[in-house]
């Protein structure tokens, strides 16, 4: 008997003019959702049924006679909770949880209504890595202008955002610098007034952030461990388009200056 109106429901949602919602809800790996079950006013809800339609249909809760129920087999089992509002909390989150849900409902005159929801979950974004190059001539001494490349990069996340703060109260605006490859590669110029000045790179998405934070000037001044580009290749690649490739001379206490690689890939690969 109790599957009769559950069967009904199905077939009215099959078959009768309904009226559709939509909405995005955003959620992180590990945490919660509450998907709301939003109605019109004096809808009286008089049975209700969730389901899963996207990347796969599964029968996730319903309310029917008073009663609620998520101990249906889907992949949120256990993971389900349907509230006396009949909006639907899901968690902890996995990152295969991203899709489409359906909540359909019908009031005590028969009439229906079905709002749609996607649910987008993302992982929480790392601590972001920031790597210093410079582009220096063949003196060696420190130089009064300082061209510095810097790199930043987050492992492992899609669909995130790189932006770059200047620590001071001073406008970042009225600097001289320029982003590559969607932000992820600032290129500043820097003088002895800069020596205590940070530089925070930003990496974000949807539904986090973090940033990691340096001080560029200390690898103006040639120590051992710092990226370099020749400036023959900074001039060059300034009056390129599409940008040349500037080989990196990177240099390690104990070995040799003889690798090479571009500034914009995997950095990690230099060392």
């Amino acid at each position: 008997m109790a599957m009769r109106p559950l069967w009904s429901l199905l077939l009215w949602e099959a078959l009768l003019p309904i009226i559709v919602t939509g909405a995005q809800v955003l959620s992180k790996v590990g945490g919660s959702v509450l998907l709301v079950a939003a109605r019109p006013p004096g809808f009286q809800v008089r049975e209700a049924i969730w389901r899963s339609l996207w990347p796969s249909e599964e029968l996730l809760a319903t309310f029917f006679r008073g009663s609620l129920e998520t101990l249906y087999h889907s992949r949120f089992l256990g993971r389900a909770q349907l509230h006396s509002n009949l909006s639907l909390e899901l968690g902890p989150l996995e990152s295969g949880d991203s899709g489409n849900f359906s909540v359909l409902m019908v009031d005590t005159r028969g009439k229906t209504w079905t709002q749609t929801l996607q649910l987008k979950v993302y992982d929480a974004v790392p601590r972001p890595v920031v790597q210093v190059f410079i582009a220096v001539g063949g003196d060696a001494q420190p130089p009064k202008t300082c061209q510095v490349f810097l790199s930043c990069w987050a492992p492992n996340i899609s669909e995130i955002t790189y932006s770059w703060r200047r620590e001071t109260t001073m406008d970042f605006g009225m600097e001289s610098h320029s982003l590559f490859t969607d932000g992820q590669v600032l290129s500043i110029s820097l003088g002895p007034g800069d020596r205590g000045v940070a530089y925070s790179c930003i990496v974000s998405n949807p539904v986090s952030w973090d940033l990691a934070t340096v001080t560029p000037w200390d690898s103006c001044l040639h120590e051992a461990g710092t990226a370099r580009v020749s400036s023959q290749w900074l001039r060059a690649y300034e009056a390129s388009s599409p940008p040349l490739t500037p080989p990196l001379h990177v240099q390690h206490q104990g070995r040799p200056p003889t690798k090479m690689c571009c500034w914009w890939q995997c950095l990690s690969r230099c060392s």
